[in-house]
């Protein structure tokens, strides 16, 4: 049975090629401005992974035999979920509210098999950003330009914006936004990879 990947993301796509993973990448189509609205007063994990079974639910009644991957990550910062940011202004505006403070990022993945969700997983990181300069953050953005816009938090671990954060606790994967090794026991309960 083939392993996909609901997702357009190049950081769980990332992850799961660097864990000598076979799989197809078949973005979902999900109105997740619709789902969050219809769960608005939810909390984080309820959030998280409604979108990440919508994604996998969406792609596996395509591929019914198919072991499906949905994801998302969700960030939480004053007792509120923010959304991904628009443009560069709106992602430099995020980063200084952020800046000297804690927020986490919540994961969801489910697993589905012929429109059927068999398996759930949430996840939390706690991320604390360090006090850096306007200088530093105009330069940062300049570097990263839009590329900056794909993750929720305006910066990616595994590059650059990894000089954003003092420190974190949690599992480097969920920061990544794929909690890998739950996930790889769960597939290889079900066969979908070697044990």
């Amino acid at each position: 049975m083939t392993v996909m990947l609901a997702s357009a993301s190049r950081s769980r796509a990332a992850v799961l090629a660097s864990a000598g993973i076979a799989f197809e990448a078949m973005p979902a189509e999900v109105d997740e401005e619709a789902v969050r609205n219809a769960l608005v007063g939810a909390g984080p994990e309820t959030i998280a992974l409604a979108l990440a079974e919508r994604k996998a639910l969406a792609v596996s009644t395509k591929y019914p035999k198919a072991h499906v991957i949905g994801g998302d990550q969700i960030l939480w910062f004053s007792n509120a979920v923010i959304n991904k940011s628009a443009d560069l202004d709106s992602a430099r505006s995020l980063l200084r509210k952020l800046r000297g403070t804690t927020h986490e990022l919540i994961g969801g993945l489910v697993l589905a098999e012929a429109g059927t969700v068999n398996w759930r997983h949430a996840s939390r990181a706690r991320i604390q950003m360090r006090n850096f300069s306007d200088d530093f953050l105009d330069e940062y953005l300049a570097e990263e330009g839009p590329a900056a816009l794909a993750s929720v938090g305006v910066y990616r671990l595994e590059g650059r914006g990894a000089q954003l954060i003092e420190s974190f606790e949690g599992s480097y994967f969920s920061v990544l936004g794929l909690d890998l090794p739950p996930l790889l026991s769960e597939l290889r309960r079900r066969g979908a990879i070697a044990s």
